[in-house]
């Protein structure tokens, strides 16, 4: 029998390190609370077979960041059981705080709120504080509850609980990062750029010969934008008229063309960038400019710097350009060449800031600040290339990395994507060789999604059935709040001291991958369940552990790209060669029930996280309720139990099907010709 041990005598431990930023600890009794900025965000009750046991704390400073640290051991290591509550936000997550020493490397990120039994912690990022207990020496479960509030059961013989204040903006070094002042951009970001494809040889015939192709080929199923890049602009860029008023190439003007993208049901999209390159403007203006012995600085790739110190520099270069773009009815700005402006501009002249006593960072900031104000929160702003933590609150999202692809980036800066901005891997090529693993990776992860092939390419069946099938992009947020490879955003802080932004820098997402798992945890009112894209055959065993999922469980698993089931597992599975016409494999793990279920359909990759509104089984029914794509077969996978007989099929709309079965898979494929939105289906059994 278990007993609860008592303190005569309330300890209360307010660590006052730092006003308004450090946790206030009491434990009386058995009862242990912590509350933070005025609020209760723990209380739990401890028991044990002991009653004697040691309670002590811990608070330090390290590199400004605040660390309190609690530790409970009972005597001669009795077990102790911690059950408590976490009160988060809106805003909260419950997640994994840090590396485990083993097991599998897998990028993690969450549809809904978090069920994984990898979970040690709860982050918020109203207050952005992280509060975790290890599990090197205990168990911990922690489970979402209504209201943003948490169970937490922990179970050990020693525990170990940890709180960390201002835990991306000082423990994850982003200075600028002030959660309570924005909000990440939560709608999909699907689209087109025409750069690879076209470079700046694009012209409007091109943009409107796409608009007209994606609009029948990919606009239905979640595709939004098409973005014009590099080419349309005069040169040498300088005064906002450069930008406002096109070349040749584009006799109809950005207006023209916008109104067009928009006729199509896309959303127009361009890119602009800070460079200046006009001389004679630059000479002629060179107030608006950073000074270097009197004359207009110069940077490569940058031109002559604009002064964000200078009001009139913005009133005059920055403001007029965006507010034209945004009158003339564009919709997503990408903002290139930033990286120049802060290495081989603010960085390259510090002196020049310091002679001011102004922060360079600050004038950088008032630059994109200008962008943000004259398009909106409503627009999406894109920082491009490379990681700009000066940049955290103003943009919805960043190129992560250079030219190209990076899958490796998806590791490198998984934790920052949707709870600091919109992470951006580079365009994706429906290539053979990439085409489905660059749109599983992508969707997977919730991150930017953008093709960039020319429109012809989408003639071909099959490869655009990985664009089709990958979006739209779920809202999605990090199921770990560190990153699975920690080798660049550790070295962020370099991002101050940089002149050059020719390559890669240290910091910025590289290009060889540390892991091809990522999983996207699905979690719905009626299910959950995880999907895992394995993008090589490095991991040739996958323990069910290493996902979070249950090891006494049996799980079924279904392969999306071969529409394939692959059969009941216990504990592991060992995954087959990957199809060569695929490249990767996207794998869908649901627990096994004693009745007919769904497995998954084909309609996104999710396995019918997009567009399943409702699934269940009830008096030997099988229903629910999808949104469909008009002209698109719509397919639901099904495991069928061997003692269950179907007995027929049914939906609410006028929509022909048929069904076929091999072993215990049932395929049901539905026509829906015009029918566009939601249907309700279900299947009776005997």
């Amino acid at each position: 029998m278990k007993k609860i041990f008592f303190l005569s005598t309330a300890i209360l431990f307010s660590l006052s390190l730092q006003a308004q930023e450090n946790a206030t600890i009491a434990f009386n009794k058995n009862t242990l609370t912590i509350s933070y900025g005025g609020h209760l965000i723990y209380s739990g009750k401890l028991s044990s077979t002991s009653l004697h046991y040691r309670f002590q704390k811990n608070q330090q400073l390290i590199n400004n960041a605040l660390h309190q640290t609690i530790s409970i051991n009972a005597d001669n290591r009795s077990l102790i059981e911690l059950s408590g509550e976490i009160n988060g936000s809106d805003e909260s997550i419950a997640c994994e705080s840090s590396a485990p020493d083993k097991g599998l490397r897998v990028v993690r990120h969450v549809a809904g709120q978090s069920n994984n039994l990898l979970n040690n912690a709860v982050y918020n990022r109203k207050e952005d504080w992280l509060l975790s207990f290890d599990v090197a020496i205990a168990n911990a479960r922690i489970k979402p509850k209504e209201n943003h509030q948490y169970d937490a059961e922990i179970n050990g013989r020693e525990i170990i609980i940890r709180f960390l204040p201002h835990y991306y903006q000082k423990h994850r070094a982003l200075g600028y990062f002030n959660p309570s002042q924005y909000s990440v951009w939560k709608k999909s970001v699907a689209g087109w750029c025409s750069w690879f494809a076209y470079f700046d040889k694009i012209t409007e015939t091109d943009i409107k010969n796409t608009a007209d192709v994606i609009s029948e080929k990919l606009q239905p199923y979640g595709l939004e934008y098409l973005q014009i890049d590099d080419g349309y602009q005069q040169v040498p860029i300088g005064l906002p008229d450069t930008w406002l008023k096109t070349n040749e190439k584009f006799p109809s003007g950005l207006k023209s063309i916008a109104d067009y993208i928009k006729s199509k049901k896309l959303k127009p999209a361009i890119w602009t960038n800070v460079t200046f390159a006009d001389s004679a403007n630059a000479f002629k203006n060179k107030n608006l400019f950073v000074q270097n012995n009197n004359v207009p600085a110069f940077g490569n790739w940058v031109g002559y710097v604009m002064d964000g110190s200078n009001p009139q520099t913005i009133k005059t270069l920055i403001s007029p350009v965006y507010k034209g773009l945004k009158d003339d009815g564009w919709q997503y700005f990408k903002l290139d060449a930033l990286r120049h402006l802060k290495y081989e501009g603010y960085n390259s002249y510090a002196d020049y800031f310091k002679t001011k006593k102004y922060n360079r960072n600050e004038a950088y900031r008032n630059i994109v600040k200008a962008v943000r104000k004259e398009i909106g929160a409503d627009h999406f702003l894109l920082a491009c290339w490379g990681i700009r933590p000066e940049l955290v609150g103003i943009v919805d999202g960043c190129r992560i990395g250079n030219d190209g692809y990076s899958y490796a980036g998806l590791a490198q800066f998984n934790s920052y994507n949707n709870i600091i901005w919109r992470n951006d891997p580079d365009h994706i090529e429906l290539s053979e060789k990439e085409a489905f693993r660059s749109c599983t990776a992508t969707s997977l992860t919730g991150s930017l999604f953008m093709l960039t092939d020319k429109p012809e390419k989408y003639n071909d069946p099959f490869l655009i059935e990985a664009a089709k099938r990958s979006i739209p992009v779920l809202f999605t947020q990090p199921g770990q709040v560190y990153d699975v490879d920690p080798s660049r955003s550790s070295l962020i802080n370099l991002a101050d001291v940089e002149m050059s932004g020719s390559g890669a820098r240290p910091f910025d997402a590289s290009v060889s991958t540390t892991t091809g798992l990522f999983s996207l945890e699905i979690n719905k009112p009626f299910e959950d369940w995880i999907v895992l894209g394995r993008l090589d055959e490095r991991d040739k065993i996958i323990p069910f552990k290493d996902l979070g999922l249950d090891e006494n469980k049996e799980y079924l698993i279904f392969e999306f790209w071969t529409k394939k089931f692959i059969g009941s597992f216990k504990k592991q599975f060992e995954p087959e060669a990957i199809d060569t016409n695929y490249k990767c494999q996207v794998f869908c793990f649901r627990e096994k029930q004693d009745h007919p279920q769904l497995l998954a359909t084909n309609r996104h990759i999710s396995c019918g996280g997009y567009e399943l509104k409702e699934v269940q089984w009830k008096n030997n029914i099988l229903s629910g309720s999808s949104d469909v794509v008009a002209g698109d077969e719509y397919i639901i996978y099904l495991y069928e139990p061997e003692n269950f007989i179907m007995n027929s099929i049914n939906t609410d709309k006028q929509i022909k099907f048929k069904t076929s079965k091999e072993g215990n898979l049932r395929t049901i494929i539905f026509e829906t010709g015009k029918t566009n939105g939601p249907i309700n289906w279900e299947i009776k059994y005997q």
